[in-house]
């Protein structure tokens, strides 16, 4: 009988540690059904009431620390950016390069391209480069298609591509460099590189010759065109604008 009762104390005792009862309370009378379940119930509401507390806690501190991890990446790529650094720039960023944060990925797509442009670049590494610089834009786009940088780089990333895949794909990819510059300039009209590189593009197929607009239109049905007076309006934007640089 002893052994018994002991057996029924332990029991209590593990069950009352498992539901986070206070030392002292009453417990569980295993000889009541009712008490029992009313026990449980209220033990059960309450342990989950304090998972859930110490979850959501425990949720916002780590939110809280990625929000300010996230300022301090930015804060020292766009110094290392503005500062010039363009290879210290590619290797800081490198170290983030499976985050799918959208500021993150169009910096990394920008500090790839800046780098391919360098003299010091080789050729081999330099379509390398860019080829990964337009990897990380379409990544940064398929997570936010909202966003001013994101479509900016884009449309740099695919004319940069474009170089090596040919004068045909170059001048169809024309019409998606024009559609993300416009989309930029649509989701932030202050910024003066995208008004510069939308007069770029205007200016380069103002500039077409006889032959090329003929060669044109036998490929495409309807090639891109634009005019210097087009072009023009677009450069004057830019020197109006108030972010950027070009």
């Amino acid at each position: 009988m002893a052994a018994v009762a002991r057996l029924q104390w332990m029991w209590r005792w593990r069950l009352r540690a498992a539901l986070c009862l206070p030392r002292g309370s009453p417990g569980l009378i295993l000889g009541n059904p009712v008490s029992l379940r009313r026990g449980l119930s209220v033990s059960v509401l309450s342990y989950l009431a304090y998972e859930f507390y110490r979850k959501f806690c425990s949720d916002a501190v780590v939110y809280a620390n990625d929000n300010v991890i996230r300022d301090q990446v930015l804060d020292k790529a766009d110094y290392l950016y503005e500062a010039g650094e363009t290879e210290k720039l590619y290797h800081f960023l490198q170290e983030y390069k499976q985050s799918d944060n959208v500021e993150i990925l169009w910096r990394l797509a920008r500090a790839l391209r800046d780098l391919a442009m360098l003299s010091t670049t080789r050729a081999e590494d330099k379509k390398r480069l860019i080829y990964e610089a337009l990897d990380y834009a379409q990544k940064a786009l398929s997570i936010d298609a909202e966003h001013f940088a994101v479509h900016k780089w884009y449309a740099i990333c695919i004319s940069d591509v474009g170089d090596y895949e040919g004068t045909n794909t170059k001048i169809a990819d024309s019409y998606v460099i024009k559609g993300h510059l416009q989309k930029a300039i649509e989701l932030n009209p202050y910024d003066a590189t995208s008004y510069h590189l939308m007069g770029l593009w205007c200016w380069s197929f103002a500039s077409l010759s006889w032959f090329q607009r003929k060669m044109g239109a036998i490929l495409f049905s309807t090639p891109p065109t634009s005019t210097y007076e087009e072009a023009l309006q677009y450069f004057l934007k830019a020197e109006q604008g108030t972010e950027g640089s070009y």
